[in-house]
């Protein structure tokens, strides 16, 4: 009697093999447990894990080989990033399996610190720009994306929010303070936070000549300094000069009172890398699913969005996300 042997899909049992390949390596989970909420470049990664750039290319590329991974181009750089997984596909529950497990994982106490050291790097690079060129700043990023452009979008969703009287505001970034006066309008009282001397000065000076006597200026981190939460807390286009946006969104999201509302202004990705030059940005833009997923991490729940081409070839994104009582979250899940 003759047995038929059931036939192996050869390219089906190659991708199995090659994530059993990939998370058969110590550094290699760990390295996407340090990409799990944030990108770096080969660079980056090897000055983390205190490997040469050969090593750690090595390594991303069994990564990426497995799906694992995936690349952003910013400019002339290279960023790595999680792959997501897709359940319907060959590989897919694995691969949901093993960042789960990877997701446990604790990252030694000195990559945690030279994650940190990465980050502070980045941050130092944009403040210094803001040092450099503040006076100047309004007229760079307007050749990107001005206040202008987008200014009826954050409006119209301020409006369709209906805040309650004597709701508060804070804006993130405020630049020259340009919407401040839009803000007090709307708000009783409005708090407006940067952590550069030189950006805060150009919104006192335009605070104190629209007359807003219910806006405070305050000098502090939003990341890191104990600072009042706001029933609406407003960044227009801010997030890509942090260090890590995505765990910038958790510790803003404490910002927001229970029952409020993060609006985010930011440009969808992109590829002009001049504007790292002229506007000291740190990332060219976000993918619309990006913001939604570290929204999500966040404990926030997405609302209304808005999209804006420009006519220089690049897109806002203007987006509402609330901040649910935990009941009410778990209940939409």
């Amino acid at each position: 009697m003759n047995l038929r042997v059931p036939s192996l899909r050869h390219e089906a049992g190659d991708q199995l093999a090659a994530l059993c390949k990939a998370g058969g390596d110590p550094l290699r989970l760990n390295v996407l447990r340090a990409l799990a909420n944030d990108s770096f470049g080969v660079l980056e990664l090897a000055q983390i894990f205190a490997i040469g750039q050969s090593g750690m290319s090595h390594h991303l590329k069994v990564l990426a080989q497995a799906g694992l991974v995936a690349t952003r181009r910013e400019g002339n750089a290279v960023f790595y990033r999680r792959a997501l997984p897709h359940a319907e596909t060959l590989g897919g529950a694995l691969h949901a399996a093993l960042l789960e497990e990877v997701d446990a994982l604790t990252l030694p106490a000195d990559v945690q610190g030279r994650i940190a050291a990465v980050h502070a790097q980045r941050a130092t690079a944009s403040h210094d720009f803001f040092s450099r060129v503040a006076e100047k700043f309004q007229a760079q990023q307007d050749l990107i994306a001005g206040l202008p452009q987008y200014r009826d979008s954050v409006l119209a969703l301020l409006e369709a929010l209906s805040f309650a009287p004597g709701a508060t505001a804070l804006e993130v970034g405020p630049g020259d303070g340009g919407f401040l006066p839009e803000l007090a309008r709307r708000f009783s009282r409005v708090w407006a936070l940067d952590n550069s001397p030189a950006m805060l000065e150009l919104a006192r000076l335009r605070c104190t000549e629209a007359g807003l006597g219910n806006v405070e200026l305050i000098l502090a981190d939003a990341l890191n300094d104990d600072v009042a939460a706001a029933d609406c807390v407003v960044l227009n286009m801010v997030l890509h000069h942090f260090a890590a946006p995505a765990e910038a969104l958790k510790r803003l999201a404490r910002l927001v009172k229970t029952g409020g509302s993060l609006l985010i202004t930011e440009l969808c990705s992109h590829n002009q890398s001049w504007a790292r030059e002229a506007c000291g940005d740190l990332w060219l833009g976000f993918e619309q699913d990006d913001l939604a997923r570290w929204a999500d991490a966040a404990g926030l729940t997405p609302g209304e969005s808005l999209y804006i081409g420009l006519r220089n070839g690049f897109q806002i994104q203007v987006r509402h996300f609330a901040k649910p009582a935990a009941d009410d979250r778990l209940t939409h899940r």
